[in-house]
């Protein structure tokens, strides 16, 4: 590989990642905008949410096991015009079907960005540097998504409308089609398994390659739930909502970086235990939280889940290694996929505890009501009322949330005791 500038790679290839970042924060910050301008409830916007991060995983099992016969390089372009064009019908959408149709495009690019540059980064930094890397290029989700959220929220001070805000999306396109553009990338892996059969086999036979997806599901949704959620959770809890969610993915980022000496101190098994013992604790302390607490349960919020989303796929890289490119494809797009079949799901739970909460004010919100009809009965209650409901619902929320957490606390905590039998001995450092 030494004709490969694979800096420069690098460098594209986290460009990418913050795009998919961006995409992810701006959506998160004009789901009011959308609300207002398309008159949607939280049910549809929990369906935009779910296409945004649907095609993901429509990609990541699509497109990953043709890593081994396209290589990086179609994919990245592949990557390049969804974005591209993904965006381009987005900010022109005339309805809510163009809305749903355009992100699913988006979020495609967003998983082939996946698809593509996991393993090629395994593939150019292999033994030691695997980890290493795979933290630093993961560093740009929750770095892009601090970028996302500043601008948005500096956007939101200008009065400049939400297409203007996604528009900022343009720039990380160009910067990595620019980056990539001439540049040769690398074809024969060393350290990862170039066999689709061989893939395949491992992955259908390895019954910790089936925990860890359940895994994946549950962190997953632990991290990225949240973050979609949060303007409209944390809207009323006496906090901004982007400045949270600008927080946390900050030092998320800055934890991500340091990522490999972390590792290198407890093990991918050890940090991934302590990683939802903490999330679990964060979110509980979030549900509780007003004004400036918010704040205070954000940063332990961050730390818990710092680490979930790059050493699951180190752990997939390290110690399932046969299952090769689409193995570390496979495992982020079951990451995504359960992600989006929670998107309406949480917005579920968002309606249903407003009507219980309604109802418990003294209000009659017939239940099961949903969508424009339960906007309408809603909208009869007076604004500050309103807003202790929507407060309470948005707690209740989050410890809905907090059982998955929970939930990976035993199982990891099972992996890490038993983590000398039935794991690979990772590199040494």
């Amino acid at each position: 590989m030494s004709d490969i500038n694979k800096s420069r790679l690098f460098l594209g290839s986290c460009f990418a990642l913050i795009t998919t970042a961006m995409a992810f924060a701006i959506r998160a910050g004009i789901m009011n905008n959308l609300s207002d301008d398309f008159n949607l409830s939280d049910s549809q916007l929990g369906w935009i949410n779910f296409t945004g991060i649907f095609g993901f995983p429509i990609a990541t099992l699509g497109v990953g096991p043709l890593y081994n016969t396209l290589g990086p390089k179609k994919l990245g372009w592949i990557a390049f015009g969804s974005h591209l064009l993904g965006l381009i019908l987005f900010i022109f959408s005339p309805n809510y079907i163009s809305l749903l149709l355009s992100m699913g495009l988006i979020s495609f690019g967003n998983g082939t960005v996946e698809a593509a540059f996991n393993p090629m980064i395994a593939q150019m930094y292999s033994g030691e540097k695997t980890t290493k890397m795979l933290n630093r290029f993961h560093v740009w989700f929750p770095g892009g998504i601090v970028i996302g959220s500043l601008l948005a929220l500096m956007f939101n001070n200008l009065d400049l409308g939400w297409q203007a805000k996604m528009s900022l999306m343009f720039i990380p396109i160009a910067i990595y089609g620019y980056l990539f553009w001439g540049q040769k990338f690398p074809e024969n892996a060393q350290n990862i398994s170039t066999s689709n059969a061989e893939n395949f086999k491992s992955i259908f036979t390895s019954p910790l390659y089936w925990v860890m997806l359940i895994c994946m599901a549950l962190t997953a949704t632990t991290e990225l739930g949240t973050q979609s959620w949060v303007e409209r959770i944390l809207g009323n809890a006496g906090a901004n909502p982007l400045l949270v969610l600008a927080l946390v993915t900050g030092i998320m980022a800055v934890g991500r970086f340091w990522g490999g000496e972390i590792v290198h101190r407890l093990n991918i098994t050890g940090v991934l235990l302590g990683s939802a013992i903490v999330a679990t604790i964060a979110l509980v302390l979030m549900s509780q939280a007003e004004g400036a607490m918010v704040y205070v349960a954000a940063v332990l919020f961050a730390i818990g889940v710092c680490y979930f989303w790059p050493n699951m796929i180190s752990f997939v890289a390290v110690h399932l290694p046969k299952t090769g490119a689409f193995g570390m494809s496979l495992i982020g797009g079951v990451g995504m996929l359960a992600t989006s079949i929670f998107q309406p799901i949480i917005g579920g739970w968002l309606e249903s505890s407003k009507i219980e909460n309604a109802n418990a004010a003294g209000f009659n919100i017939p239940e099961g009501l949903s969508g424009s009809a339960l906007n309408e009965a809603l909208n009869v209650i007076p604004a500050d009322q309103m807003s202790n409901i929507e407060l309470a619902a948005g707690q209740a929320t989050l410890d809905n949330i907090a059982i998955l957490p929970a939930i990976l606390i035993v199982i990891f905590g099972i992996l890490f005791a038993m983590r000398k039998k039935i794991l690979l001995a990772e590199p040494a450092h």
